[in-house]
């Protein structure tokens, strides 16, 4: 793997560590697409450092678990804004 890949994996790692964002926010701060985050922080990362690989699946899942609570959340403020 090169060694850029390997460090742009790490980096997204630990910001989304970090912030607790999403792979979208992610990829919206590094300006490279969801798809790349994605790969990088649940395949590739996988194989460069374990313990931060889990650490960022643990960010992960909890994200995917307050998908449909966010979802909810904007549909609500779109028809807020809507009939105002």
């Amino acid at each position: 793997m090169w060694d850029y890949i390997q460090e742009r994996a790490v980096k997204c790692a630990e910001y989304i560590i970090a912030t607790g964002c999403t792979v979208r926010a992610c990829s919206a701060h590094f300006c490279i697409s969801k798809s790349t985050v994605h790969k990088d922080v649940s395949e590739r990362l996988k194989y460069i450092d374990l313990d931060l690989y889990e650490r960022t699946r643990e960010v992960l899942e909890l994200n995917l678990s307050e998908r449909h609570i966010r979802g909810g959340i904007a549909t609500r403020e779109k028809y807020l804004r809507e009939t105002k």
